[in-house]
Order: C-alpha cells, then structure tokens, then sequence
C-alpha cells in the first residue's frame, strides 16, 4: 500500500472538517494537511443540507445564560454542562469569523444587523440564517476559502478504519480507499480528526444524504473509542413525503413552524393542543415529532399516512421570499408549499449520542480529535433547531486549533504493517468470496428494523428483537459478496458493503443504549417506562467495544456543575416572556 504522512489528517467536509482544516492552516501554515470526504467538496455531506440556520446571542436583550438553559432544558439535562456551554458562548465569536472571514453573509434586519427568526425551544428569537439555505452560505464560502489555501484535499475517498501505532497508546492516521479507483492507501498523521458525521440513514425514513452512514463513528468504536448517550436520535417532525423519491423524508424545516405554519392530522384538527397547548407547533423536536408519530399510528393521519404542514394562512409572498429552498422542493413534487397543505412525516435526522469528548474535541484515544455529529454530550436528550451547525462550526473551529497545536508537539508514531495488511485484507474480502448474501437485502432490513422496533416509540421486547437481530445481521454482512469481483473502480456494491458493515456497528450501540434506559427522555420514548424519571435516570449511558465485538455499558451520573435541573423550570421561562 502507497503510505502518505501528514501532519494533520482530517475525515470529513462538512461544517466541521472544513472549519477544522482553516482554522489549522491559518494557525500555521507549515502544517501539513490533508482532508478526505466521501464525496465531492463543497457537494455532500449534511451541513450544505442545513436550512434553518445557527443559533447565537447576538441581542442585547438575549443572554449566554438564556441559551444554555434552553440547551439543557432541550437536552432533558442530561447534556455534558461543559460541551454545551462552551457551544453557547463560542457561538457569537464563530459567526463573527463566519462573516468577517470566511465571508457568510446572513440576512440582514432593517437596523442592518444580523437577522434573528424563531426556531422551536428556544426562550429567544436568536437564528441567524440565509432564507432558509443557511448551510449552501456555509459551507460554500468555507469551502472556497479551503481552496485558497495549500490544503489537500481527496475526494470521493472514504476512510476504512483508524491506526493504531506500534505501541497501541495512539491513533496515527488511518487506511483509506479511493472509491473512483479502488486504491488502498495508508496515511500515517500526527493527529487526526473524525468529522464525518452521523448514521440516522440506518431508517426507512430519514432525512440526511445518503452518503452518511456512521462511517466515522464506526472507525472510532473499532479503535476503541467511548461513546456516550447513543439511544438519543433525533426524529425531525416534518420530512417530506414523496413515495420512493430520494426526496422522501428530505425536511421542511421548523423555520416554518417558528413564523407560524401549522399541522393538522387527516380529520383536519389542529392536533398540537392535544400535546402542547401552550407552545403548539413551537414545541421542541421530540415532542411534535411524536405527536405526529402517534396521530399516525391512532388512525388519524392522511391516507399516505402522514399528517398535514399548512403554511398558507402565512401569505404565498412572504413564503415564497423566505423560504425559497423549501418552496423549490416541493415543487418538485408537484406541490404548492406557498398555497396550500403538505403531507409530511417524522424522519430520522440527526444523533446526539456519540464519541464522548471534552471541550478540546479529545477522546479516551490520544492523537484522535473528534467534532460536530460524530460527538455526544452536547445536545443531551434533544437537540435545538438551530444547535447542530452552531456545534459544527463551533467544535470544528476548536479542533483545528487543538490539532495545530498538538501537530507541533508530537513526532511522527510508526504502526504496523500487519495491522494496514488486516485490515486492508478484511475490506477486501468481499472480493474474494464467490456467493454469499445480498447487501441490497441486508440494508433494507436495517431500514425497516431499526424504524419498526427502535424507532420513535420503543419498548423492552422490540429493543430486545432488534439486538438479537443486529448481531445476526452483523454476520450476514460478514458474507455479503461483491458481484462484479474484478472491478474495484466505482464498485458501489463494494462501498454499499462497508456502508451497511459501519451502519449495523452504530445500531447495535443505538438498540443496546436504548434497552438500557428504562425511562422516556427527549427522543427516547419507552412505552413500557412513559415517565422521565429524573431520580433513577438523570444519568449518561457510556459503551465501548469489549471482547469479540461486544458492547461493554456502564452508566455515571449526570455532572451538573453549573446547574442543577430544579434551577432550570418552566418558571424561568415564563419570566423571560413577561420580560
């Protein structure tokens, strides 16, 4: 194998492999850097994806304070305080950078500062958005600043597994492949930086690009990383309904429902002030994400079974001006979001579990930075609207700056050859079997799986069936075969392999988190335990990879260092609305 060393090695293009490789190179431009995406630069991932926008404290009458409790509040406080506080108050000098540096130009109110719009959760209007293509600004601005620096970039290469160096106390790069060729290639690296982002891909219904597949968290549990929190995936409460089009599940986001857009079930109710009198459409996530799931499932949705999103009592100019993107994509389907309803569904979105870090992007494996979806702590139970880009950017910001650093202070660590051969090797053994099983199979019964018995309703049987299913699947896909065995250019049935080998090692540690906690929390809904039962459970779920791929599950108790869950009531909310 052709062996590459570098000082920095980052896997990911997303907001937060982007930010990390700027904010590396600007902090010496010596370093050597390299960054490897799956897909094209600047054309995949899901921060370009990103509608609604970023969440800030910009307002003088907004407060640091404010948004982290609405964070922990979202996160049923079992958020990691340090992550999530230091998400809130690095926000403000991100955006600046975004603007003055990167060149993002957000939408501008009539005082001619940053424009703020209403997002679900949130004590305070304090969005800052393009339209609703918040994350085309982004991620296309940082991109073209990628371009105007010495940076190497790989596309269309995905990464197979992290090294370990000889004396297995550190990451040292990774083996990689370059899907256009089928070349496997080492590259050895000081540090790396997992960014690749999450797996809610592993449902019939979800909304992300179809390229992420929890290909960088599955590297990480394979080296051993600790992961926290995997039973909280997020269901986004309005994905598109489009029969087997890719557009089905792709999200209309809550921007609409924060300027007033409404949902009905198929009897024409407003079935909000069933489950949410008070905030109704405004609820966070998890909440009218369930409400819809459970219309659905009591008879009373639409015949497609989804409900309605109604925003044209908003007025079809002001829709068509601020939320161009979402108008496009429904027309698309042949529907008029301006001018009349949309059936719409929950639809997986995003994870909040994954590797734990600290504030410094560091986990259990030194020489190994991780940021943005691939992390956990930060969002808790539920994440914000408006949380998810804010953390990539932010984390990502923050790994660059720890990797530039830690590139200067550690040497080059050599790993073994054996170690690149195996697992070279192990990919490639599809190849070399003759028959086995269908990949195409395998991965439609995860879909369905994971969204029958692991979904946004749970409970300790179908959990149970899952798990048990999950390890036979893992075996499955042990024998899944290449058909075309002398082509490794391109080979999509070679790369659909270790897409579903990484996606059934992510819903493994997502079932067993889930079976453990036996109580409902944010996402997490058990209908067995339908109370959140803060006595018992205001605790984190931690696993890792024990013996022959086991899971090993340990739970600790939330630390709340900076507040305590009784000082964060609905009390406080009341006041900053009176206020």
């Amino acid at each position: 194998m052709e062996v590459i060393k570098t000082d920095i090695l980052i896997l990911g293009s997303g907001g937060a492999g982007l930010f990390a490789a700027l904010r590396a190179y600007d902090s010496n431009p010596r370093l050597r850097i390299i960054m490897a995406t799956k897909g094209l630069i600047g054309k995949s991932g899901c921060s370009r994806m990103v509608q609604g926008g970023l969440n800030v404290v910009l307002d003088e009458k907004d407060s640091l304070e404010k948004h982290f409790k609405d964070t922990l509040k979202g996160g049923g406080f079992i958020n990691n305080q340090e992550l999530a506080w230091t998400l809130v108050s690095e926000a403000p000098k991100t955006v600046h950078e975004l603007e003055v540096k990167v060149g993002c130009f957000f939408d501008r109110a009539e005082n001619g500062k940053i424009h703020q719009k209403a997002f679900a959760g949130q004590s305070f209007d304090r969005t800052v958005h393009v339209a609703d293509l918040s994350g085309i600004q982004i991620v296309s601005r940082m991109t073209d600043q990628i371009f105007a620096r010495e940076i190497t970039v790989f596309e269309e290469t995905r990464g197979l597994d992290l090294l370990r160096s000889k004396d297995e106390e550190r990451i040292v790069g990774a083996i990689l492949s370059n899907i256009r060729t089928g070349e496997i290639f080492v590259v050895n690296a000081k540090v790396t930086i997992v960014a690749t982002g999450g797996s809610a891909s592993m449902y019939k219904i979800s909304a992300p690009s179809f390229d992420k597949t929890g290909d960088g968290m599955a590297m990480c549990f394979r080296a051993g990383a600790e992961f926290v929190d995997m039973e909280m995936v997020q269901f986004h409460p309005t994905g598109l309904i489009a029969g087997r089009s890719r557009l089905n599940g792709s999200l209309l986001e809550e921007g609409l429902r924060g300027s007033g857009a409404r949902l009905y079930n198929g009897l024409g109710e407003r079935f909000m002030e069933r489950y949410d009198p008070e905030h109704l459409e405004r609820s966070t996530r998890d909440r009218v994400a369930r409400s819809c799931f459970m219309e659905i499932m009591a008879g009373r949705g639409t015949e497609n079974s989804a409900v309605y999103l109604d925003a044209s009592h908003l007025g079809a100019e002001f829709v068509e001006e601020k939320f161009p993107g979402m108008v496009e994509r429904v027309k698309d389907i042949g529907k008029d979001l301006a001018r009349e309803k949309v059936e719409v569904t929950p639809t997986a979105h995003y994870q909040m579990g994954g590797v734990g870090i600290d504030t410094r992007c560091q986990c259990n494996l030194k020489g190994l930075l991780v940021c943005g979806e691939d992390t956990g702590g930060t969002h808790g139970a539920n994440r914000l609207g408006g949380n998810g880009i804010c953390e990539s950017t932010v984390y990502g910001r923050k790994a660059g700056d720890v990797a530039a650093d830690l590139a200067l202070e550690e040497d080059m660590h050599p790993y073994l050859d054996s170690q690149a051969e195996k697992i070279r090797m192990r990919w490639l053994k599809p190849f070399l079997q003759g028959s086995g099983e269908n990949v195409y199979e395998i991965r439609d019964e995860i879909e369905d799986l994971m969204w029958e018995k692991a979904g946004l309703v749970r409970n300790g049987s179908k959990l149970t069936e899952a798990a048990h299913r999950l390890d036979q699947l893992l075996e499955k896909i042990d024998s899944a075969y290449v058909a075309d065995r002398y082509r490794a250019q391109y080979n999509m049935e070679w790369n659909n392999i270790i897409d579903v080998t990484n996606l059934i090692t992510v819903c493994r540690m997502v079932v067993n988190s889930a079976r453990c906690r036996e109580e409902s929390r944010g996402a997490h809904y058990r209908e067995d335990f339908p109370e959140t039962d803060n006595e018992g459970w205001l605790k984190n779920i931690y696993q890792k990879m024990g013996d022959g791929f086991q899971l090993e599950l340990t739970q600790k108790p939330v630390v709340l260092n900076r507040f305590k869950r009784e000082e964060i009531e609905d009390r406080f909310f009341e006041k900053v609305k009176q206020h």
